[in-house]
């Protein structure tokens, strides 16, 4: 599987948790939504630095 194909599986699986979070968790509250969204990409974006870049 080629790296570009990697990422999007990635980004989709990435998608796919925070629209799950906003569903299941946090469908009538718009802040605690955003924070939780915030914060799901923020892991996302260390988790793929710290061991999915090639150097």
């Amino acid at each position: 599987m080629g790296i570009r194909a990697a990422v999007v599986l990635y980004v989709l699986a990435m998608v796919a948790v925070v629209v799950g979070v906003d569903v299941l968790f946090f469908r009538h509250h718009f802040l605690e939504r955003l924070i939780a969204n915030v914060g799901i990409v923020l892991v996302f974006a260390a988790f793929y630095l710290t061991f999915l870049k090639r150097p």
